[in-house]
């Protein structure tokens, strides 16, 4: 992997939110890399529930300032970035008042989804893009992790495709069990719309759940890794019927030799070192 570029994009990432399968391999993933010679970026969001203070998170003034444009409205982009200790690796964090100020991640006290989780994940995937093309950063793969996460790929195919920094890129999904009941916001679909994004890119998001959000980024990935021990039977059986090379549930104690083959071998092509 020496000198592989990965972007790593996560919903949650330890130690800055609590461990489950996405945060733990949105961290061991990038460290593995990192010590196999690869350069990687870690982006997730700046979630209200994240110690800033403690996690020494401090503003990029030169990242920061552009508006995006959300549903027809334009909404600040603030990058932040911290250390991770002991390790060397950066994580990015995607920020906005009206977004990411409340003191929790996806849901309130009462376990309901917040009613703006969709524009929460356009503007996510969006602010990506955008500070990665800032940083006029070419990666030679972009692995996505955690639904919030999921609009990425898309907008990367069908918004940015004609952007040169990744006409090379290699897009990889995780597939975790993590899901939430329900569906986010009817709408959804129109803000997507609004972006100039075809009707026919995100049919999916005509009824926008869980499994139908990572359906819109299996659609636009080169290669899938199923994260969790169990994924729901639908986004089985709907992977099953594609032609992508999918890198089985792997332990953690395994995943350093397993990722690297996976990402050579079936990502880019090319023979390990």
């Amino acid at each position: 992997m020496k000198d592989k570029r990965i972007l790593y994009v996560s919903s949650e990432v330890v130690p800055y939110l609590p461990e489950n399968d996405i945060s733990s391999t949105a961290f061991e993933a990038p460290k593995l890399i990192n010590a196999a010679g690869g350069q990687t970026r870690i982006f997730m969001p700046r979630f209200g529930n994240i110690n800033e203070r403690r996690h020494q998170l401090h503003e990029v003034i030169r990242l920061s300032g552009m508006n995006l444009v959300i549903n027809d409205l334009d909404m600040p982009l603030i990058i932040k970035v911290a250390s991770i200790p002991k390790e060397r690796m950066q994580v990015y964090f995607i920020d906005n008042e009206d977004y990411f100020k409340r003191k929790a991640t996806f849901s309130d006290e009462d376990g309901e989804l917040f009613e703006d989780n969709d524009e929460r994940a356009i503007f996510f995937a969006k602010g990506v893009i955008e500070t990665v093309k800032k940083l006029n950063w070419s990666p030679d793969i972009i692995h996505v992790h955690g639904w919030m996460s999921s609009l990425l790929p898309m907008y990367l195919r069908h918004y940015y495709g004609n952007e040169p920094l990744f006409s090379e890129s290699k897009i990889v999904t995780s597939i975790y069990n993590q899901s939430f009941d329900g569906a986010l916001d009817e709408d959804m679909k129109k803000k997507v719309l609004f972006d100039g994004i075809e009707d026919d890119a995100i049919a999916h998001l005509d009824n926008p759940t869980y499994s139908n959000i990572l359906k819109v980024a299996i659609d636009n990935s080169d290669g899938l890794v199923i994260g969790s021990e169990e994924i729901s039977e639908d986004l089985k059986a709907y992977i099953e019927k594609l032609d992508l090379p999918t890198l089985p549930y792997i332990k953690r104690e395994e995943m350093s030799n397993a990722y690297q083959t996976y990402y050579l071998k079936d990502i880019l092509n090319e023979e390990e070192d």
